[in-house]
């Protein structure tokens, strides 16, 4: 039960008459007259209505108690301002009202992630269009999007957008549990994204610079080995190599501009 109805008084009969019950345009006459009574009959009286319409939202994540809240406050709205003057029925005019008060909350509350007004708008009405063709004829089976372009006169590009729009209507946690995991192996969703690893951009590297050393002589490439591989001092290599230490600078100065211009040209 809603705050709205709770806060109905406990009879079930509005105000009426010896002769009988009271009707539907007698109620709104009396409602628009400012009598409490009769507005509360009316609510009493059209509640299965709102009832009904927050149930075609049941399917998601919204609390259906949540939801009928919405509609009952759309119908509240649609009574204070129907003019039952103008001759028509009230249903008719409670519905759209009611229909755009739960669009309005789940626009303004229900999305995960910041998605345009249209594109919100589009993704509900395919979502509903879902639901009919799916129930409809005894189908059975999901509608294609060929079948919801054509049911809602939308381009097949403005169908693909609403179904990724309406992905984002929803958002998982990375804690959670993945579904599957028992209670010793729980993993949640975080557990299972890869992360980069932080020398990745060396493998690349690596293999150019492997590829270009082959075009160096050996003797300069064992230079450059004891240099940036075994961390030797260009004096240690001198005493290694059995040459002079300027000459070791000289031939790595050399190598490492042969390196970078081979890197370079590919």
């Amino acid at each position: 039960m809603t705050p709205i109805e709770m806060a109905l008084p406990t009879a079930t009969r509005g105000p009426g008459t010896a002769a009988g019950p009271v009707t539907e345009a007698q109620l709104f006459a009396r409602h628009i007259e400012g009598d409490q009574a009769a507005r509360e009959a009316l609510v009493r009286r059209f509640i299965p209505l709102a009832r009904s319409l927050a149930r075609r939202y049941d399917r998601s994540s919204e609390p259906f108690e949540d939801l009928l809240q919405v509609a009952s406050l759309g119908l509240l709205k649609a009574l204070d301002r129907f003019d039952p003057t103008l001759g028509h029925p009230f249903a008719s005019f409670a519905v759209p009202t009611i229909l755009g008060e739960m669009r309005r909350h789940f626009r303004d509350a229900g999305w995960s992630v910041h998605v345009p007004r249209g594109a919100q708008e589009r993704a509900l009405k395919v979502r509903d269009a879902q639901e009919r063709l799916a129930n409809g004829r005894g189908r059975g089976r999901a509608a294609t999007v060929n079948e919801l372009a054509e049911y809602l006169e939308l381009s097949i590009e403005q169908i693909i957008d609403a179904l990724q729009a309406i992905q984002a209507y929803e958002s998982l946690s990375l804690d959670a549990p993945r579904p599957g995991a028992t209670a010793d192996e729980a993993t949640s969703y975080g557990d299972a994204m890869g992360e980069e690893d932080a020398r990745y951009e060396l493998v690349e590297l690596d293999a150019t610079v492997s590829a270009v050393l082959g075009r160096i002589p050996q003797r300069e490439r064992d230079i450059l080995r004891m240099r940036f591989v075994e961390d030797l001092t260009q004096t240690e290599i001198a005493e290694r190599v059995g040459i002079s230490q300027m000459q070791v600078s000289r031939l790595l100065r050399r190598s490492l501009d042969q390196l970078r211009a081979l890197t370079a040209t590919g």
